[in-house]
């Protein structure tokens, strides 16, 4: 059975005009690639053979009303919150007393990263599942990211003020009591900021990180390292590990933070150029063994693609990091976790800290380590497989991991 309570908006399913799509073809046909010799490695960064291979499927052969049509496949809505134009997608719960829950993406992501995890959420019992873990599914575009279009009026957006914007979402217009959240990379600070601020309203949350919501505070929040030194004595392992997980942020922090929008003068211009910026990240953070199309198909990459250039969204979509560190998080309160509500975690071992090894023994990193007094964690997991998109990479185990942070927490009866 689904829930018997009236949803209160009208669908607006997504359709990008042809125009659109027929002025990408057109700048796609137009690409100038650089230079690039002795880059088949991806030392130097994205390769122009690889981005050339990608440029011509987006050109020739890539279907956007194909992928179109998927999405559309599940109920989307537009909706003014706090005079925020948002985008979300919904698939209602299948089960005796489904429970609403709001997923909230990050970066490089879009909405469709969840597309993986949405129905055995929803309906649990077609999965196996027991349908008494059945969720009403609401995942929304982080606004600036996507659908419905271009921000504007809200140049200082970040985090913590779209935390503000979900909770009016979910409570004030679509009138919920109570709901969950989950999130990863920017979402999932989103969700432990929704369960900082509005604990008494949240059943709980389930989050892929466990990043302390001060973490873009301060005067080297660009530097992902914050200034760690490399010393002669520490392991080789160790060593080599931090230059790693730096060398996988670096760029990223740094031109998101200091310098976004000089960059977004070329990637709003260039549809290979947006794709390169996009891709390096895809393929590094992700646990692809070096092939990306391991984890994403050609046509998942450039569905995720289509979405930032068709909206024009990549600034906007920069500006989070920046935003975060000038106007930096605050406490709501001063009470111990920080985070109140029950919070869930899933980890990853690509992701896992220097030193630390295998599944079980990042989850005794975590619990004995200063983040976790952050939290009011229930439930921690960590597998061995899977990268930074962590519902796309293994959504099986993203899903079972988040039905146990809840099966306890939500109403029965």
């Amino acid at each position: 059975m689904s829930t018997s309570r009236a949803f209160p908006l009208e669908p607006t399913p997504i359709h990008v005009p042809d125009e659109v799509l027929e002025d990408l073809r057109v700048r796609l046909g137009l690409t100038r690639p650089p230079l690039d010799e002795g880059n088949e490695d991806w030392s130097y960064g994205v390769p122009a053979a690889y981005l050339r291979e990608l440029v011509a499927y987006w050109r020739d052969e890539y279907d956007w009303r194909k992928a179109e049509a998927a999405i559309n496949a599940y109920e989307h809505y537009r909706v003014s919150v706090d005079g925020v134009p948002v985008h979300f997608m919904r698939k209602p719960g299948r089960g005796p007393r489904p429970i609403p829950l709001i997923l909230t993406h990050g970066w490089p992501w879009t909405f469709w990263h969840w597309s993986k995890v949405i129905d055995p959420l929803a309906d649990p019992a077609a999965f196996g599942g027991d349908p008494a873990d059945a969720f009403d599914v609401i995942v929304p575009s982080l606004p600036g990211f996507g659908f419905p279009g271009p921000l504007t009026g809200f140049p200082d957006v970040n985090f913590w003020k779209v935390a503000d914007l979900w909770h009016s979402l979910m409570t004030e217009i679509l009138g919920y009591d109570r709901y969950a959240a989950g999130g990863c990379d920017i979402g999932g600070i989103v969700s432990s900021q929704l369960g900082h601020k509005y604990p008494g309203e949240l059943y709980g949350i389930h989050i892929g990180s466990g990043l302390p919501l001060d973490f873009f505070n301060g005067p080297r929040a660009w530097d992902f390292a914050r200034n760690r030194p490399l010393t002669d004595d520490q392991p080789a392992e160790i060593r080599a590990r931090i230059i790693e997980m730096d060398r996988r942020s670096a760029s990223h922090l740094n031109v998101h933070m200091l310098d976004g929008a000089t960059l977004a003068h070329g990637l709003s211009d260039s549809p290979a150029g947006l794709l390169a910026w996009l891709l390096e990240r895809w393929n590094a953070w992700s646990d692809s063994g070096g092939d990306v199309e391991s984890v994403f198909t050609k046509d998942d990459l450039l569905t995720h693609a289509t979405i930032y250039w068709v909206n024009n969204s990549i600034a906007t979509s920069m500006r989070y990091y920046a935003n975060a560190n000038r106007y930096p998080w605050a406490p709501a309160h001063d009470r111990s976790p920080v985070v109140q509500a029950p919070v869930g975690l899933t980890f990853v071992t690509y992701e896992n800290p220097p030193g630390v090894h295998g599944t079980e023994e990042r989850v005794r990193a975590f619990e004995g380590g200063p983040q976790a007094g952050w939290f009011n964690h229930v439930n921690v997991n960590a597998h061995d497989h899977g990268g930074h998109f962590i519902p796309w990479e293994i959504p099986g185990e993203w899903v079972s991991d988040l039905r146990r942070t809840f099966h306890d927490r939500r109403p029965r009866g």
